[in-house]
């Protein structure tokens, strides 16, 4: 094929997921286990480049992993489950071996990008994405643009601290909830999942459900400190979490016991969900390679 398309990956700390994004979509979608080591990894994602480039014009690499992406210095900043994508020679090292250009962002700036450009915050231009995990990442978009600060760490939103001694992870995440349950229960700290937590909630166990409705109050708190600090058009969250069709309806719920009274309590967030899931970091590249 000679119309120009892109090679596309998503690194992830559980596998890494690729594609070839062609004619406005994506097309031979595929994923492999995350490789141990770097030389791995460029052997696996060479193969699969040059097995596309047999059918695809391929002419760059639009890619999503985690990290602080520093452009000016080429390199990824932070912490993350891949170590040798931290390595000064990492971005260099991919792109000599592909033979491509790459562009590369943080994957959750690029669900933002995805969510901005085509999907649920399309036409919109301040937006806030939560993507609720393990912790509480997200992005800032300010007039259309991302928004990463003076230290590169904007939409790190787990790290607030909700009270004196716990921040927005801690108290809201589902990871931490199960964790929170687990260890109420005299369990190992990884023994429930938060769906197995919200299941028990469901059926009225105590201390479930009281977990439960601590984290949706929390997490209405930090939604709102965020709209009065930050001031979006609307939030949109992600994650696995986002699938529950009562999310929305909870932390609504939370917001009318939280102004309840309050005559001076300010600006209601408008929140929503994310539209795309497993697509959402894949697409976002693709968007962030246009607009590098």
């Amino acid at each position: 094929m000679t119309e120009q398309s892109l090679f596309v990956l998503d690194l992830g700390g559980s596998a890494v997921k690729y594609s070839v994004w062609y004619q406005e979509e994506l097309h031979e979608k595929g994923k492999f286990k995350t490789p141990k080591t770097f030389t791995s990894f460029l052997e696996k994602v060479v193969g699969i480049k040059e097995r596309l480039a047999k059918k695809y014009n391929l002419v760059g690499c639009a890619c999503s992993l985690p990290g602080t992406v520093n452009v000016e210095e080429k390199i990824i900043e932070g912490t993350s489950a891949i170590k040798y994508i931290h390595q000064e020679t990492f971005i260099e090292s991919l792109e000599s071996c592909l033979g491509l250009p790459i562009r590369l962002e943080n994957d959750a700036n690029c669900a933002a990008l995805a969510e901005v450009s085509l999907g649920a915050a399309k036409g919109k231009k301040d937006v806030l994405v939560l993507v609720l995990g393990s912790g509480i990442g997200g992005a800032i978009i300010k007039h259309g643009r991302l928004e990463k600060g003076y230290h590169l760490v904007g939409g790190e939103f787990g790290y607030m601290l909700l009270n004196e001694e716990q921040n927005f992870s801690q108290l809201s995440s589902p990871v931490a909830l199960a964790k929170r349950v687990s260890e109420r229960k005299g369990y190992s700290c990884d023994k429930m999942t938060s769906r197995e937590v919200f299941d028990l909630a469901d059926k009225n166990d105590p201390i479930a459900f009281e977990e439960v409705e601590k984290m949706f109050h929390f997490l209405a708190i930090g939604l709102y400190n965020l709209q009065m600090s930050i001031d979006p058009e609307i939030i949109l969250i992600g994650g696995a979490i986002s699938k529950r069709s009562d999310l929305l309806q909870r932390i609504n719920a939370k917001f009318e016991t939280l102004f309840l009274g309050k005559k001076q309590i300010g600006i209601r967030p408008n929140i929503a969900i994310c539209q795309f899931e497993n697509d959402a970091n894949l697409i976002g590249a693709v968007v962030n390679y246009h607009i590098g």
